[in-house]
């Protein structure tokens, strides 16, 4: 892991991550991706999470539904309580973004490590 990494989970690092606001059951937090970081594939069993890009470029992408948006300042997009969802930085700058989780009980669940038929979840990158 670089020197400036975060570790942030239980099985990736970005750049930067920052706990904004906390409590019993809603987090904020800001989080800085350098250019080609990932946060894996994942699903929270009980809150939703809402993304805000105040810097760069985040790309979120989902499944059931499929979907992959590219948000970009100003931009905003919401992540409801299980389903499964993937960001990352796929331009050539930093990307930042606020997440609110919540109202719940936070829980990170990682899909690589779930052995499931329901999703199936590509081994390639996610930036075009």
């Amino acid at each position: 892991m670089p020197a400036n990494a975060q570790s942030t989970g239980p099985n990736y690092s970005v750049k930067d991550a920052e706990t904004v606001a906390a409590g019993k059951d809603f987090r904020v937090r800001l989080f800085t991706l350098a250019p080609g970081e990932v946060i894996p594939w994942h699903f929270h069993s009980a809150i939703a999470d809402e993304f805000f890009v105040p810097d760069g470029e985040l790309t979120v992408q989902t499944r059931a539904p499929d979907d992959r948006r590219v948000l970009s300042v100003g931009e905003r997009y919401r992540v409801n309580a299980q389903h499964p969802h993937q960001t990352s930085n796929c331009g050539a700058k930093d990307c930042r973004f606020l997440i609110v989780q919540g109202v719940g009980h936070y829980h990170f669940k990682n899909l690589r490590r779930c052995q499931t038929r329901k999703f199936v979840l590509g081994a390639r990158s996610p930036c075009p």
